[in-house]
């Protein structure tokens, strides 16, 4: 696995950690904030699947085109496609 790839990997578990302990809160948790982190670790990762695959995107938040992109490279991960739909 390239430094790159692993970089979006650990970015993306970074994410998902945030959103675990925000999500753990039972005293005000900032919802805002743990659908932040969801969405940020999506892209994450799909953009590590994307670097390896070797297809390239825009620099972009946008789930829906990412997930269009990856299907190139995992065409069975269409059921993605209904939940990254901004």
């Amino acid at each position: 696995m390239t430094p790159e790839i692993l970089g979006w990997i650990n970015k993306a578990e970074g994410d998902w950690g945030t959103l675990l302990r925000e999500h753990s809160v039972t005293s005000n948790p900032n919802l805002d904030a743990v659908c932040f982190h969801a969405q940020q670790c999506a892209e994450k990762y799909l953009k590590a699947r994307l670097t390896k695959a070797g297809i390239e995107f825009r620099k972009t938040h946008d789930l829906t085109y990412l997930c269009e992109l990856v299907l190139q490279a995992e065409p069975k991960w269409t059921f993605l496609k209904f939940a990254c739909q901004s």
